[in-house]
């Protein structure tokens, strides 16, 4: 496994602030997920097997999602995940735990990223980034989410970049 360092820089004047940052140091992330490995995660090599990382990802980005935009009553709205790319760092060994970071990282005008840092023993062993959709959930259509949630999501991106 590779030993390269993950960044993701907004782009300035697009929509979000412009800031470079290392997925793969702690101090980069507020939002954390604890996740339990389980026996089932090992493949027959003996380490977690790749697909389980995007389970320990996908709990830390809806409990992200969750904390930033529990306060709004999203009537005929929803997101859906449309790309998550993982990169693979060190191997995992159960047991043991996985702590997830995850900052919102990107604000379009339909669609917004999230990025994450995986940690066991407080060493990184793997980074991802996903981006989601809003989308009507009557038409199914992509849309632009309302003003509010965008600024929420800015306003989160704002702090953890």
């Amino acid at each position: 496994m590779s030993e390269k360092s993950s960044k993701y820089q907004a782009v300035p004047g697009s929509q979000s602030s412009k800031k470079t940052f290392d997925l793969t140091k702690e101090d980069t992330f507020v939002h954390w997920t604890t996740v339990t490995l389980r026996f089932s995660d090992q493949d027959s090599l003996g380490h977690v097997n790749n697909v389980a990382y995007s389970a320990f990802v996908e709990a830390a980005r809806t409990n992200l999602i969750s904390e930033v935009l529990s306060d709004f009553n999203f009537k005929h709205i929803n997101f859906v995940l449309v790309q998550i790319t993982i990169n693979f760092i060190r191997e995992m060994h159960y047991p043991g735990l996985v702590e997830v970071g995850a900052v919102l990282s990107r604000m379009g005008s339909k669609s917004f990223s999230s990025a994450f840092g995986l940690f066991n023993n407080s060493t990184c062993v793997a980074t991802a980034e996903s981006t989601n959709v809003f989308f009507d959930t009557v038409t199914r259509k992509a849309i632009k989410p309302p003003l509010d949630v965008r600024e929420a999501i800015q306003i989160e991106i704002n702090k953890g970049i």
